[in-house]
């Protein structure tokens, strides 16, 4: 009786009636399924890169793309004729293979996302490179993005960079590690969710949708307002230089070598976390002056280090009462110690041109210190460790107290690519005071779901999936979900799963997509129970 009139009788002509009468849309018609081109490059012969290659090879037209020397052709070769074996922390196994490895950046044409699992200083290369073959809504994701990556994808792709869609993400999804190079690696762990954000901000949904596709249930893809929010968020821009200028600067060095390695986060003492203190402090006040010029700019994300510590590694550590506190007791930084070299007599000096500050200075620090200087903001810390980090990795970047030496060109600082004023970096970032203030303001309006923070430290995430029948749905359904999940099939029909599951043996399930891959998998089990 709670029915509607016109959904009494026939169901044909109930439905039509129903839908005539109504302001709901008519169902459109399915037609025969279509193919649904798809293809993914992934950048980097690391392990992100190989593991990312063969994770989204196992169903997508994929394509791994390095420039780096010969890596490709090392690669294509280490593969031949066979199989990328990966192992993934669900006990799973993917074996794949790319549609191919190559150096050849036109390959840019053909993509609909690409995956950037280089490091940060290799970026600007990828891009340049993929410019003149780049097309129309391409999603460009960088794994991490580190400071400025949305900066940079604009000075590199130009006009280009108005079509596309960047997503910058914090960190790398796994902690992973090859088994045996260009053939097998193992996934140890995966996060369980992951911050990125999108420029421009209305392209979120698709964006996510994409990459959230290829990387499965886990991590899960978490919304951060804005890529300015993850550049400042930027751990490594200050730890590391920090800690190493708290250990090896003048101050607390003497040149000579020491007789074994300093721990690095462990290590940290007063006056270590007195220069991390100094730099994470000064960024919050590139985070106050941006809020107080963009109002409504929701830079929440871009919190100290403390914070950042207690959202990402909240409940490990044994004392969270303070940074270095923080830092001393995290289980996951055991025994970690400073990038060392060797020397006589069994000692050691430090590696003063180490990654730490080679990349996470150039693309981390100098940000930092570039914003600052275009918002007019005093940064006696950043400045002293900038002065001493590049005369370690021999080069010019601060002259005079400003961002405009020699190398600054080889920097993520916004003056690398002649943006010196704050106009001129909000329109780089496509950051729209107008836009941003409506949109604050219908926020405003609406409830805002709890945000859990993103946990940095990998671990196993478990999950698994019930798929329920025996037709041909649930038999596809079962074979797509079993090949990375623990999956079970559950048929109360008549003696269906004693059926199936005899006629699957011990044999594997094999799945053609109408991508062209062939999905081979085994579910957990098959039962009526």
């Amino acid at each position: 009786s709670s029915l509607p009139s016109c959904l009494v009788g026939p169901p044909t002509r109930a439905f039509k009636t129903f839908f005539s009468s109504t302001e709901v849309d008519h169902p459109t018609t399915m037609g025969d399924e279509e193919k649904n081109p798809f293809t993914v490059l992934v950048c980097g012969g690391g392990n992100g890169a190989q593991v990312a290659t063969a994770m989204y090879a196992a169903r997508y037209s994929t394509i791994a793309v390095s420039l780096y020397a010969d890596e490709a052709a090392k690669w294509k070769a280490a593969l031949g004729d066979d199989d990328y074996e990966l192992t993934l922390d669900t006990g799973k196994v993917i074996k794949s293979r790319p549609d191919d490895i190559t150096n050849d950046p036109s390959v840019a044409a053909k993509a609909d996302a690409i995956v950037l699992a280089v490091p940060s200083f290799a970026h600007g290369q990828y891009f340049e490179a993929f410019e003149p073959y780049i097309k129309k809504d391409t999603v460009i994701a960088c794994m991490p993005a580190r400071s400025g990556g949305d900066i940079l994808l604009a000075a590199k792709l130009g006009k280009k960079a108005d079509d596309v869609i960047f997503v910058g993400f914090e960190t790398l999804p796994w902690a992973c590690r090859f088994t045996e190079w260009g053939r097998k690696a193992t996934i140890l762990g995966t996060k369980g969710s992951i911050l990125a954000a999108v420029t421009p901000p209305a392209k979120t949904p698709k964006a996510f949708s994409v990459l959230q596709g290829c990387l499965g249930v886990f991590p899960n893809c978490t919304v951060s307002p804005n890529n300015l929010g993850i550049s400042l968020r930027n751990p490594g821009a200050q730890i590391h230089p920090g800690v190493m200028y708290g250990r090896w600067c003048p101050e607390k060095w003497d040149g000579n070598p020491v007789d074994e390695k300093p721990l690095f986060y462990q290590g940290v003492e007063e006056f270590s976390e007195s220069v991390l203190l100094g730099l994470t402090n000064e960024v919050q006040l590139i985070r106050q002056k941006m809020e107080e010029m963009v109002p409504g700019l929701d830079l929440g994300d871009a919190g100290t280090l403390h914070q950042w510590y207690l959202d990402c590694y909240g409940g490990q550590m044994t004392d969270d009462s303070s940074l270095r506190a923080c830092m001393n007791t995290n289980p996951g930084y055991r025994g970690l110690t400073h990038p060392c070299k060797e020397a006589d007599g069994g000692k050691f000096v430090p590696d003063l041109k180490y990654r730490y500050l080679s990349e996470d200075v150039p693309t981390g620090l100098c940000f930092n210190k570039g914003l600052g200087e275009i918002l007019g903001i005093d940064m006696p810390m950043t400045d002293k460790v900038l002065l001493w980090a590049q005369d370690c990795i021999g080069m010019q970047i601060m002259v005079d107290g400003k961002m405009n030496g020699p190398d600054i060109g080889k920097t993520r600082a916004p003056q690398a690519t002649g943006i010196n004023t704050l106009d001129g970096f909000l329109q780089a970032s496509k950051i729209d005071k107008a836009t941003v203030a409506a949109e604050a303001a219908a926020s405003s309006k609406k409830a805002k779901p709890e945000k859990k923070p993103p946990a940095e430290g990998e671990g196993q995430n478990p999950f698994c999936v019930l798929v329920c029948g025996g037709g041909n749905g649930a038999q596809v359904a079962t074979a797509m979900f079993s090949a990375r999940y623990p999956t079970i099939a559950v048929s109360l029909f008549a003696d269906e799963a004693a059926k199936w599951k005899a006629a699957l043996g011990d044999n594997e399930y094999e799945l053609t997509l109408d991508t062209g891959k062939v999905l081979k998998s085994k579910p957990d089990d098959i039962t009526n129970d």
